[in-house]
């Protein structure tokens, strides 16, 4: 993921004003710093690394993240609107403290291994291609979210709202419908036995 000469920014809010447009970051590996207070707009973040940083009052508009490391970063009242992640690694964030006022952020090709969704809106949400392996969606609200080709594995999904959500490509999942709401949502006949785990039925094809 990191270039095999990174720039070394050991404190990059002192670079630029807590208003940022129209900027590009390249090959940048921020060493564990707070970033806080600032407001990203159009700007495009390629090959950086913010493994165990810190994001506060950030905000993120039509922002795009290309295969970025935001391992075990820290999240904490951080808005993201229009914003692409594509081959991001996100093991371990927690999100919970996403801004849910005005939202917009989706997923392509990323690891998000243990990352958390306790409680958020997470409506029309796009996770395509993802490894999501014992990711925390309790509580959340996925109504209409579409999970394309993801690894689902171990997975928590109790009192989530999945009403309309899209399982049918994604795979390896657990999901009790007596424990979240389903209507309506897609799923594809080898998922089925995802469903009905807890019935220790045996389901021949």
């Amino acid at each position: 993921m990191r270039s095999k000469n990174p720039v070394l920014i050991p404190n990059p809010i002192t670079m630029h004003s807590d208003y940022i447009l129209d900027e590009k970051f390249e090959d940048i590996f921020f060493l564990e710093a707070d970033i806080k207070y600032k407001e990203y707009e159009n700007c495009n973040f390629h090959n950086c690394d913010f493994t165990d940083c810190t994001f506060q009052s950030v905000a993120f508009i039509d922002c795009n993240f290309f295969d970025c490391n935001f391992k075990d970063t820290k999240i904490n009242y951080v808005s993201l609107r229009g914003v692409q992640f594509t081959k991001c690694d996100f093991t371990a964030v927690n999100f919970a403290m996403t801004d849910q006022v005005i939202y917009e952020f989706n997923f392509k090709d990323c690891l998000l291994d243990y990352a958390k969704f306790y409680a958020l809106k997470l409506k029309k949400m796009q996770f395509i291609n993802c490894s999501m392996i014992s990711v925390d969606f309790m509580a959340s609200d996925l109504t209409e979210a579409v999970f394309d080709n993801c690894n689902l594995r171990r997975t928590v999904f109790i009192d989530t709202i999945a009403n309309k959500t899209d399982f049918y490509t994604s795979y390896d999942y657990t999901i009790d419908p007596e424990k979240n709401k389903l209507k309506k949502a897609v799923f594809s006949t080898d998922g089925l036995k995802g469903l009905l785990e807890k019935y220790n039925l045996v389901i021949k094809d």
